[in-house]
C-alpha cells in the first residue's frame, strides 16, 4: 500500500507565504508586460480615435448622413493595416469596404435578405472585386462589406450610395491621419526590428563555434535549427523597413528621416545576406564533425569573432559611432578564417572559413564600405596576419 504522503506541521502562513509572493511576482510580470503593450500601441490609439470622430463628422456634417455606421468603421479597419502593412494594402481595403457596401445595397434592394441572397451578395461581390483588381485584400474587404450591409444594416431607402460615400470618407481620413497625426517613426521602428535579428544571429554563431570546439554534433544540428528560425525575424525586419520607407514617403513630418532609412535598408540587406551564410556555415559544421575531419579550434575563434562583431552591428544601428567595433571584429574573424585555411585545407574547413570570410564583408558593407572596399580590407587584414 502507497504510504501517505506526510502532512505539513507548519502553520498556514508560513506555508501560504511563498505562494502569495510568487503569485504577487507574476501579478508584477504580467502587469510589466501589460504596460509595455500599451506604451507600443498608444499612438495606435489615438490614431484610430481621431480617425473614427473625424470620419463621422464628415459622414454627418458635410454628407448630412444621420448613422453614418460605415465611416468610422472603414476608418478603424484601414487603421489596423496601414502600421504593419504596405500602403498599397491600405487603398485596397478602402476600396474594397466602399465597392461591397455599392454591391450590397444594390443587390439587397432587388432580391432581398435571407441566407440564399447573402450568399449571392457575397460571391458577386467578391467576383468584382477580382475582376477590377488582383489584390487578396480587396475582395476580402468588399466581401465583408457587402455582408454586413446584407445582415446588419440592408438599405431602406432605395439606391443612395449613402453608405458607399460614408466608406470613402472613412478609409480617406485613416489615411490623412496616419500620414499626419503622429506618424510612427520609421527609424526607430527598423531599430527595434533589427535587434532581435541580430542578436539571436549572434546566439546562433556563438552556438555553433562551441559545437566546433567540443566537436558535438547535437549541438552543430540545434545550431543550424536555431539559423533556420532566424528567417522569420529577417522577414520582420525587412518588412519593418518597406514600412519605414513608406513612411518616409506619405508622411510629410518624416521626410528628412528617408536618408538614414536608405542607410538602413542597405543594411538590413547586407543582414540577409549575413543570415543566409550562417545557415551554410552551421551545416559545414555539422558535416565536418560527422565526417570527423580536423577542424582547428582557430576556426570556433574565428566563428566567435563573427558574432561578436554581429552582435556590435545592433549598436551600431543606434550609434554610428560603433562602426569602428564591428569592422574590427569583422575583420579579425576573416583574417583568423584565412590563416585556418592556409594550413588546414579540407573541404569542410573550407566551406565555414568561406562563410565566415563572406559574412564578415556582409557586414563591412552594412556599416557603409562598397563591395570592392570591404573585399581589399578583407584580403589586407588576412595578409597582415
Amino acid at each position: 500500500m502507497p504510504r501517505l504522503r506526510e502532512r505539513d506541521a507548519r502553520p498556514f502562513g508560513d506555508r501560504a507565504g511563498p505562494l502569495i509572493e510568487e503569485a504577487a511576482e507574476r501579478s508584477r510580470v504580467s502587469m510589466r508586460t501589460r504596460l509595455e503593450r500599451l506604451r507600443v500601441s498608444w499612438r495606435s490609439i489615438l490614431q484610430a480615435g481621431v480617425a473614427a470622430g473625424a470620419a463621422w463628422v464628415i459622414a454627418t456634417e458635410v454628407f448630412g448622413h444621420p448613422r453614418p455606421f460605415f465611416a468610422p468603421v472603414s476608418a478603424i479597419i484601414i487603421l489596423g493595416l496601414t502600421t504593419a502593412q504596405r500602403g498599397r494594402r491600405a487603398v485596397e481595403v478602402a476600396i474594397g469596404v466602399a465597392l461591397g457596401i455599392a454591391v450590397g445595397d444594390l443587390l439587397v434592394l432587388e432580391i432581398g435578405v435571407g441566407a440564399a441572397q447573402l450568399s449571392v451578395v457575397v460571391m458577386l461581390a467578391t467576383a468584382i472585386a477580382i475582376f477590377l483588381g488582383s489584390g487578396q485584400m480587396l475582395a476580402g474587404q468588399a466581401a465583408v462589406s457587402a455582408a454586413l450591409v446584407a445582415t446588419l444594416q440592408p438599405p431602406t431607402d432605395g439606391v443612395t450610395f449613402a453608405r458607399f460615400l460614408d466608406a470613402l470618407a472613412g478609409g480617406t481620413i485613416a489615411l490623412i491621419v496616419n500620414a499626419f497625426v503622429l506618424p510612427a517613426d520609421p527609424v526607430a521602428m527598423i531599430r527595434r526590428a533589427a535587434r532581435p535579428v541580430l542578436d539571436e544571429l549572434a546566439a546562433t554563431l556563438e552556438d555553433a563555434a562551441v559545437a566546433i570546439e567540443q566537436r558535438d554534433r547535437s549541438l552543430a544540428e540545434a545550431a543550424l535549427v536555431r539559423a533556420r528560425g532566424v528567417d522569420e525575424l529577417s522577414d520582420r525586419f525587412a518588412e519593418a523597413v518597406d514600412v519605414a520607407r513608406e513612411t518616409t514617403v506619405y508622411a510629410p513630418l518624416r521626410r528628412r528621416s528617408r536618408g538614414r532609412v536608405d542607410d538602413y535598408a542597405e543594411a538590413a540587406a547586407r543582414i540577409d545576406l549575413a543570415v543566409r551564410n550562417t545557415r551554410v556555415l552551421a551545416r559545414g559544421t555539422i558535416r565536418a564533425i560527422r565526417l570527423d575531419e580536423n577542424v582547428p579550434p582557430m576556426v570556433a575563434d574565428a566563428v566567435r569573432e563573427l558574432g561578436t562583431a554581429v552582435g556590435a552591428f545592433a549598436g551600431s544601428l543606434e550609434d554610428p559611432a560603433g562602426t569602428a567595433e564591428v569592422r574590427d571584429h569583422a575583420l579579425r574573424a576573416a583574417a583568423t578564417a584565412t590563416q585556418v585555411l592556409e594550413n588546414t585545407g579540407n573541404l569542410s574547413v573550407s566551406v565555414i572559413v568561406g562563410q565566415v570570410r563572406s559574412t564578415a564583408t556582409d557586414l563591412l558593407q552594412g556599416t557603409g564600405m562598397s563591395h570592392d572596399e570591404a573585399a581589399e580590407e578583407v584580403v589586407r587584414a588576412a595578409a597582415e596576419v
